[in-house]
Formats: structure tokens, C-alpha cells, sequence
């Protein structure tokens, strides 16, 4: 596999993310309270033993060329690689990508330069745990130029997603992107026997939902990349390849989530807290790689902890948390209720930011962290918030949107967004 090159699209605005992704791109927003949504795709290179990667990336991207550029530096023994291209002029291109494939495009003089068996491309927003080389090689013993990744889907999550259609021999015949026409979703329920071919059970109302990977032939992708005014995969490239060329359908069986909206990336994340969580991040055998921190353990002192994560470098002083994540460097006081959180902590300890350090000192802001007998419900804390002593935030389910000074509420989710001050007593 260590002639497989792989693409990582990491250039994407997020905007249903917001305001999560006001400040970074979507595959630099953080997950577990520790990691990067970048650091999944890049940790299943790794771990497939594919370590030819590069990043493509075009909005908000320094924290990502920062993390990136932090974490993965390999040996001077391997040829392997994670190289950042982020969107740039030349004689011949002075816009922006304008699409997925058109960011291939734009970079196929970098990343075809090395002697390559297949090209991955690979989406940078997704919760999964995947091993690449078992879809390269169902690619080359079904002798396919295309290979796309699915995954069983609900008819409820159908038009947020490609479908596609596929025959007994899993070659597709068909690829609509997010449709919305019901009459068009119903022609693309799936049938039973494709995933019983792999031992998967699949009721009679699913759909093949492509999960925005696809394994590519080298000399197919690169006349592919020809016609400018094709754009994106989804739309375009797949749609008008079948037919033409040997598109084939990969059923992925493990845990997949697509975190492209507030909700989605909520559940996901509280998903790693449950009992029997359906992703396990406690196992070595298939890590997720992120920046090594020299962070002192989590400090937990008099408080009532259940069902949580609590990432290193936390401070907690006789708290009650359920059902929450702690994040790095997190601070929270005493009487604090936190019940589904997610807090992704700080970028840095008090003591290390002059202006900020200042005026907490002088009494103009409060503390780094969640203030003394505050209670917090069904909310996301951007890092380096500061909220007050006595603030309550309240579970807002049936809130679609709304936006105000302090928070945003997207999907019933409360979110505070990076830096913001909450003064002390505040309701919302």
C-alpha cells in the first residue's frame, strides 16, 4: 500500500458548523476533546500503511498548517509524508478551488509527481475508523477505475447525502447527490442481498450513502481532471463516469458519522461517552494520532464524575459532571453542573496570555474556564471561553435558531462560541 497516494480535502467554509468554524476550518474543528477532525483520515492513512498524504486546504487554514505541520513529522527511514497545499495562484489560476474536484485539479502537478499505484480521495469532516487497504483492494480484484466507500443510510438521512444505485456485482448504475425529490430517493432504495454480501443486515427502507471516499486509477483521475468546468465529485465527476468507466460500490460495515452540522457533531461526540460506545477510543490497535502535549494529568478533586471523558491538563474542583467531555486544559469550579457538554477546553493556562491575565486580575473578566455554581445543559463551550460565576445555561431542545451576544443555538444545541466572556449570573 505505500504506493498509494492520498488526498485529504480539508479546504471546506463548514458554515453549517458555525459558529464553530467562525474562527478555523471544519477539519480543524476539535473532537474527544483532544483530537482534530483532520487527525482521522490522516490517522487511517497511517494506520492502513499508507503514508504518502497530502492536505489541500483553502479557508481558515493556519491553525490546521499549524496541527498539521506539530504532529506529523515522520522519520528520516520512510518515504512517507503529510504535505499541506494550501489554494494558490499561478500563471494559469488565480481564483479559488471552486468545488471538491477542482481542488484535485488545481494540485494533480504536486500530488501525481510520485510514482503511484491509487489515488485516495478522502473527506476531512467524518467520525470513523477505517483500514484503506481493504477497499484498494477490492478496487484492484474487481479490476474497477472507480471505487466509491458507502454506507447503509436511513431514509431520513438520504437527501443529506449522495446516493447511488448498484447492481448484484456491486457496480454502480447510478449516483444522485442529496437528492430531494422522495419519487427519486424511493428509486434508490438499496437491496438486502448487497449488504448481505458482506454480512451486514440492512432493513427494506435503506440507501447506499456515499461516504466521500473514492479510490481512484491514476491515468483515469487525471483525464477526469481535464474538462475545467466539472468541479465537484459528487454533482458531476461520478455521475457522468457511469456508464463509461467500472464504477464500483465498497460497503464499509464499521462506525461512520458525517459531522457536518452542529447536531450531528454533538451526537458524535457524546456517542464516544456512553457505556458501550459505538466508536472505542480505548484500544491500541487502530489509534487516532494527534499533537503530543507535554500537559500534566487531569486534576479532579472532590467532585462526581459519570460517564465522561476528562482530557489531560483538566482541572476540576468539586464539580458534578455527566455525560460530558472535559477538554484540554478546561477549568471548572466549585458547585459547577455540567450534564451533556462537550467543553473543548483552552489554548492556554491563565498566566499565559498578558492582556487576558490582566484583566481577569483586575476583576474586568472572569477566569479562564467554567465559574463556581454555574449549571450547564446540552451545550458546546468553544475553547478559551470564560464564564462567569453563577451562570446558567439551560437545554434549549426545541430551539432551531437563535442567535444573541453570548451563544448561538443551532439544532437545540447551545453554543458558545471561541473567546466569549459570560458575565456572572447570567441566565440563557
Amino acid at each position: 500500500m505505500k504506493d498509494v497516494v492520498s488526498i485529504i480535502l480539508g479546504g471546506g467554509r463548514g458554515q453549517r458548523l458555525y459558529p464553530l468554524t467562525l474562527q478555523r476550518s471544519k477539519p480543524s474543528v476539535a473532537f474527544a476533546g483532544k483530537y482534530r477532525l483532520i487527525d482521522i483520515p490522516i490517522s487511517n492513512c497511517i494506520n492502513s500503511g499508507m503514508k504518502k498524504i497530502f492536505v489541500l486546504t483553502q479557508f481558515l487554514s493556519a491553525s490546521m498548517h499549524r496541527h498539521i505541520m506539530q504532529t506529523y513529522a515522520f522519520d528520516g527511514f520512510t518515504d512517507g509524508f503529510v504535505d499541506i497545499l494550501a489554494a494558490e495562484q499561478t500563471p494559469d489560476r488565480s481564483d479559488w478551488y471552486q468545488g471538491t474536484s477542482d481542488a484535485v485539479r488545481a494540485t494533480l502537478h504536486h500530488t501525481m509527481y510520485y510514482k503511484t499505484s491509487q489515488v485516495l480521495i478522502l473527506g476531512g469532516d467524518h467520525l470513523y475508523r477505517m483500514d484503506y487497504g481493504q477497499m484498494v483492494r477490492f478496487h484492484r480484484e474487481m479490476g474497477a477505475d472507480i471505487t466509491l466507500a458507502v454506507y447503509p443510510v436511513t431514509r431520513e438521512d438520504a437527501p443529506r447525502m449522495g446516493l447511488l444505485r448498484a447492481d448484484a456485482t456491486a457496480e454502480v448504475t447510478e449516483f444522485v447527490e442529496k437528492p430531494q425529490d422522495p419519487a427519486v430517493i424511493d428509486r434508490f432504495r438499496a437491496p438486502r442481498e448487497l449488504f448481505a454480501a458482506r454480512g451486514m443486515i440492512a432493513d427494506s427502507d435503506t440507501y447506499l450513502g456515499s461516504m466521500g471516499i473514492y479510490c481512484f486509477e491514476p491515468h483515469v483521475l487525471h483525464e477526469l481532471m481535464q474538462d475545467e468546468s466539472k468541479t465537484d465529485f459528487g454533482k458531476e465527476i461520478i455521475p457522468e463516469a457511469i456508464g463509461k468507466l467500472k464504477v464500483m460500490a465498497y460497503p464499509f460495515s464499521g462506525y461512520w458519522r458525517d459531522i457536518g452540522t452542529i447536531a450531528s457533531f454533538f451526537e458524535a461526540n457524546l456517542d464516544l461517552v456512553d457505556k458501550n460506545p459505538p466508536l472505542n477510543l480505548h484500544q491500541g490497535a487502530w489509534p487516532f494520532y494527534t499533537r503530543t502535549r507535554a500537559l500534566p494529568p487531569a486534576r479532579i478533586m472532590e467532585s462526581t464524575i459519570e460517564n465522561s471523558l476528562v482530557v489531560e491538563g483538566a482541572t476540576i474542583t468539586g464539580a458534578r459532571i455527566e455525560h460530558s467531555i472535559v477538554g484540554i486544559r478546561a477549568r471548572i469550579r466549585k458547585g459547577a453542573f455540567l450534564k451533556d457538554v462537550i467543553h473543548m477546553g483552552a489554548d492556554f493556562y491563565e498566566g499565559e496570555h498578558v492582556l487576558f491575565d490582566n484583566l481577569s486580575a483586575n476583576g474586568d473578566m472572569p477566569p479562564m474556564g467554567v465559574g463556581r455554581n454555574c449549571r450547564l445543559e446540552r451545550c458546546i463551550i468553544d475553547k478559551n471561553a470564560r464564564i462567569g460565576d453563577g451562570v446558567i445555561i439551560r437545554a434549549q431542545p426545541d430551539v432551531k435558531e437563535h442567535r444573541d451576544q453570548y451563544r448561538w443555538i443551532r439544532d437545540g444545541v447551545t453554543v458558545i462560541p471561541k473567546g466569549t466572556v459570560i458575565p456572572p449570573g447570567t441566565v440563557l
